[in-house]
């Protein structure tokens, strides 16, 4: 008895498989007509719609479900077929066995005359899921061979409903060459290898106004430098482009956390605190893409300690970021506190998180900025304090060092404060009123400037019918048409102006 209920039971799951084998299919097949619609009336709506699809699509992908979708599109001896048969990794067998059940499937619904010929953008479709298979199942070698087989296609084709398409090639070629042995930032990477084929599609994209293919591929070009740590060809290349003003948001937050990083490398703290905020700004508040909005907010907390600020409290109580900022919370505590033994053991135990974050190096210029929060936490409890007693309570090698350190903070005005030098000591002078400099009309100024900045940018990203001023042309013509028929007819004497004046208050 167990055993047949294990039968059944059996019997059942694998019926559910193919089932759900054959409706995945048709989601995949569904997306077609999206495609020759976009083709069709060179809308690329229709393009994205089936792009976005594959988010829900790509948890079933299988080599025998992309073994089918080819089989049931394309004739078996197609080249096209062929290509795609062996980058899915199907076996022969399994291959064969699909051919023969497709064929049978496609005479039944075609009466025999066999699959229609696909356009272009079915094949470039179908090429982008098998790269999500190949990527999600980790064949990075066998991806990045086909990913470069098919960029080169798309290049041949040279077709303006490809672009949508382009982009997600393009970004695939990136990440699959990322994840090729020797890993970046080693100067042998293969990812290095790529950046001809990037440099190709970007100048071919602006030639041909593609602002889509544009921006991605700035993107991308910014994300390859700075794996490799190639700053200065990253802000050469900032330099000499203009990111495209149309383009999508999720393009423009991941520019504005790439030219965050590299303007905080650079020392451009203020720039890259400002395109670090624009980018969380912009980020996506889904669970689909909190990976990127953890890896900007990291990044924006290690920026605002070098600009000598203390990032807000409720940077650190969000569910999405509690547990993954844990480590940059204990950071900014031992900065607030300004105890340089304290700093020294988080960055120590953190290390490694530092390092897979790659904010490591700037981390450990944050040791200066530990040093005047302490300078300026002693300032605020002594009026007098000698400079051996900086030395030691800032942990400092000499009293030199000392001095050079509380001179070099009341310059920069972290301090208000005087040095003795033959007596050895820092006077700190008296507080004023902060509500009587410019300081606070400033920070209200920036803040104006913050919400009309993101006022312009909603309004620029509303999104209206297309053709829709087609239309109200076309009707206002026929109006004017109509009138001067209707004035033409008065003239002649077929019609009165009573008559006509109800079709005249109509308009």
């Amino acid at each position: 008895m167990v055993e047949s209920m294990e039968g059944v039971v059996g019997d059942a799951a694998q019926v559910n498989g193919v089932v759900g084998d054959e409706k995945t299919v048709a989601d995949i097949r569904s997306n077609f007509a999206l495609l020759e619609r976009a083709v069709a009336q060179f809308d690329t709506r229709f393009t994205l719609r089936a792009l976005r699809s594959i988010s829900s699509i790509r948890k079933k992908l299988s080599p025998k479900i992309l073994a089918q979708v080819v089989a049931v599109t394309y004739h078996p001896e197609d080249p096209t077929a062929q290509t795609l048969f062996q980058a899915c990794t199907a076996s022969e067998e399994d291959v064969r066995s699909i051919i023969s059940q497709a064929q049978k499937k496609i005479t039944a619904e075609t009466g025999g005359k066999g699959p229609k010929e696909a356009i272009p953008e079915v094949d470039v479709y179908i090429a982008i899921l098998t790269q999500v298979f190949l990527y999600d199942n980790k064949h990075y070698l066998v991806g990045a061979k086909f990913s470069g087989s098919l960029v080169d296609r798309i290049r041949e084709l040279n077709r303006r409903t490809l672009d949508s398409l382009a982009t997600k090639a393009y970004f695939y070629l990136s990440m699959f060459f990322e994840e090729l042995d020797p890993k970046p930032p080693s100067s042998q990477s293969p990812l290095i290898q790529i950046r001809g084929n990037l440099l190709a599609a970007l100048r071919s994209a602006v030639l041909r106004k593609d602002q889509e293919t544009q921006a991605a591929v700035i993107v991308l070009l910014l994300r390859n430098y700075i794996l490799t740590a190639d700053i200065n060809q990253a802000d050469a290349l900032v330099q000499q482009t203009s990111f495209p003003p149309n383009a999508p948001n999720n393009q423009v937050a991941r520019y504005l956390y790439y030219l965050g990083r590299i303007r905080a490398i650079q020392l451009s703290y203020t720039e890259a605190h400002d395109h670090l905020v624009g980018a969380t700004r912009k980020a996506p508040t889904s669970s689909v893409a909190v990976g990127f909005y953890q890896a900007s907010m990291k990044f924006l907390i290690v920026v605002e300690l070098l600009m000598g600020d203390i990032p807000e409290r409720s940077y650190f109580s969000q569910t999405k970021l509690e547990r993954t900022l844990e480590p940059y919370f204990q950071l900014v505590k031992a900065v607030r506190g300004g105890e340089m033994q304290g700093f020294q053991r988080v960055v120590q135990m953190y290390a490694p998180t530092f390092h897979k974050d790659g904010t490591y190096t700037l981390v450990l210029r944050l040791r200066q900025n530990v040093i005047r929060t302490g300078i300026r936490m002693l300032s605020l409890s002594y009026s007098r304090i000698s400079l051996r007693d900086i030395c030691m309570r800032l942990g400092l090698e000499s009293e030199e060092s000392a001095e050079y350190i509380v001179a070099k903070a009341i310059r920069d005005g972290v301090i208000e404060a005087t040095i003795n030098h033959e007596k050895a000591y820092m006077q700190t002078k008296q507080a004023g009123d902060i509500y009587a400099t410019r300081e606070p009309a400033e920070a209200f100024h920036e803040r104006i400037k913050a919400c009309l900045a993101l006022h312009d940018e909603s309004v620029k990203a509303m999104r209206f019918p297309m053709n829709q001023h087609r239309k109200e042309l076309k009707n206002a013509q026929e109006a004017r048409e109509r009138e001067r028929e209707l004035a033409k007819e008065i003239q002649e004497g077929d019609i009165d102006e009573d008559d006509a004046a109800g079709d005249f208050d109509g308009l």
